[in-house]
């Protein structure tokens, strides 16, 4: 499909996309406004557009309650991993102390659903963290209404402060735009008392929902002017908005100076949105993306409000383009919502003749406002950073299979589980020459798998270029995360001791050898954490024999050969 490189691109960014399947299949009720399968039909361009070669694809492993209660409290994450429309009625105080119910319904998978909106931006957090990337996109986030123990505005957990509290484990600042029409309430509030995070939202302002987001809201104690609101009457236009927010964030990234970015691209801004009153085109949301983008920070873009899901899969599609450093074209290919985008089945979202009540006078005014907020902040400022805290670690999820195990046996298994056993052969593939690419002899296969300890980000890549996760806990906030890659670690990477075993090949394959290293060693900052990748190549004649690479860490027990070993212990380089 057509996609052109950008212009003025210096660099190629390394971009890591979060999608899971299930999340189209949520469903808030009859005549809800938010529809999940809005993130499904941008997928779905995105695949089409030919994208997938230009990144890396993940599924990412759904939060825990115990992650989810890193911000909300405990009382709040168990009320919502209990409560099911079968036994709501047992629950009417809870949904009366939480706000469950009207705006935000109790739905089949609600917990669910939290949950994978979740982990792709703690998941994406942590990839940026740990240099993996240079780009996550989670388009199934951007919930920024959830409070601590209260949910808002079709909003159940707030992924946006989960996503922001991992930054903050390696980054001293973090910096969060939103740009959705309403006001990122959620994350102000989480942020409001310290200069750690600063929050820049520009949103409509008035008698429109949350209410608050007002220009003199600036945070209190240390995080006093670290809280900048742009309040926008109705129908701001992509010209108007481009005058005051690259302004505003340029003198924020003077004056602030983040090691990290997170931005909430909220498409309910766009021009025409069913509950939004700006009057934004596709171009002119993305250029916040493209100015954004061009400081060359770490970068988490995430989803939002947008109720227009045509306007909605185009917009976050054409900047997922824009993430990956190509400008897609103007026709929509062929996919399986293709008959939402017509009747032009283009690529594009424009601004409508409504009357732009932000008049120069107004925005100038308010302009200068925040920028004498930002002027109080004074310098860049200084943060002493301590060892993160780490999660322990339940022993039951050390079993990659765990969570399958739990669920009984007459319940419908998760699309992500069925898909870690599923290979779909040639499903992306560029050839439709069965022999070139197309579909594959399981018998023929290649395997190898490695594990990455020490808080490592979990993930697993399977044949259709997604990667999903073991079943091992936490996105970097343990010190056993695991996680498949599709490299496979470099020969020597890891310092000490190795263990060398032969092993039979699987049973029913002819002519398929495996080689398994365990490697005792570091990998960068911290040491202690190696990588495992599962890599399959196709022509056994020709691909080399595939390794599997476990690093185990002084004092760790290496997995169980199936036949003799021989170690030598050494210590790790301190």
């Amino acid at each position: 499909m057509s996609m052109e490189p950008l212009e003025g691109e210096s660099q190629k960014k390394r971009v890591c996309y979060f999608f899971d399947s299930d999340i189209g299949g949520f469903h808030y009720g009859p005549g809800h406004p938010m529809k999940p399968t809005r993130i499904r039909m941008c997928h779905s361009l995105v695949m089409n557009y030919g994208l997938y070669k230009k990144m890396e694809i993940f599924r990412a492993k759904p939060a825990t309650k115990r992650e989810m209660t890193q911000f909300h409290s405990d009382e709040y994450v168990d009320f919502l991993s209990k409560i099911t429309p079968s036994n709501m009625n047992s629950f009417v105080r809870e949904q009366h102390k939480y706000n469950v119910g009207d705006d935000c319904p109790v739905f089949d998978g609600l917990f669910d659903y939290c949950s994978i909106s979740a982990g792709g931006s703690m998941e994406g957090a942590a990839r940026l963290s740990r240099d993996k990337c240079d780009i996550a996109v989670n388009w199934a986030g951007g919930l920024h209404h959830a409070k601590k123990s209260e949910a808002s505005g079709f909003c159940y957990v707030n992924d946006i402060v989960l996503g922001i509290l991992e930054l903050l484990r390696y980054h001293k600042r973090v910096l969060y735009i939103d740009i959705d029409v309403h006001h990122g309430d959620g994350v102000e509030e989480a942020f409001y008392t310290t200069d750690r995070v600063m929050t820049v939202s520009f949103h409509k302002y008035g008698e429109y929902f949350p209410g608050t987001g007002e220009l003199r809201d600036v945070g209190v104690m240390k995080g006093k002017y670290y809280s900048l609101n742009f309040p926008l009457r109705d129908g701001v236009s992509d010209e108007n908005y481009k005058s005051v927010f690259e302004p505003v964030i340029q003198q924020v990234m003077e004056s602030y100076d983040p090691s990290a970015i997170v931005l909430q691209c909220g498409t309910d801004s766009l021009s025409g949105d069913k509950l939004g009153c700006l009057n934004l085109s596709m171009r002119g949301h993305a250029n916040c993306v493209k100015f954004v983008k061009s400081f060359n920070k770490p970068l988490l873009l995430l989803g939002g409000g947008g109720y227009t899901m045509r306007n909605v899969s185009r917009a976050w599609a054409y900047e997922t383009g824009l993430a990956a450093g190509v400008e897609l074209g103007p026709d929509i290919p062929v996919n399986e919502y293709y008959e939402y985008f017509g009747p032009d089945y283009q690529l594009d979202v424009k601004s409508s003749n409504t009357d732009d009540l932000n008049t120069p006078a107004y925005l100038n005014r308010v302009k200068q406002i925040v920028m004498e907020n930002l002027r109080h902040c004074g310098g860049v400022p200084s943060v002493q950073m301590t060892d993160t805290p780490t999660l322990p670690i339940d022993a039951e999820m050390d079993d990659l299979n765990a969570d399958e195990d739990l669920i009984p046996p007459d319940t419908r298994r998760p699309r992500r589980l069925l898909d870690s056993r599923i290979q779909n052969d040639g499903e992306l593939s560029d050839s439709d020459d069965e022999g070139e690419g197309g579909r594959r002899n399981h018998a023929r296969h290649r395997y190898s798998h490695s594990v990455e300890s020490n808080g490592g980000i979990a993930g697993r890549k399977y044949g259709a270029g997604i990667m999903h996760t073991s079943s091992a806990p936490t996105h970097g906030a343990g010190p056993s995360g695991l996680v498949t890659r599709l490299f496979s670690t470099p020969e020597g990477q890891g310092n000490g001791s190795s263990m060398e075993v032969e092993t039979p090949p699987p049973e029913g394959v002819e002519g398929v050898e495996a080689e398994v290293k365990i490697e005792n060693g570091s990998e960068g900052e911290g040491g202690g954490s190696g990588e495992i990748s599962e890599a399959m190549d196709i022509d056994s004649s020709s691909a080399p024999t595939p390794t599997t690479t476990v690093n185990v860490t002084e004092g760790q027990t290496a997995p169980t050969a199936p036949v003799a070993t021989t170690v030598v212990p050494t210590t790790n380089p301190t």
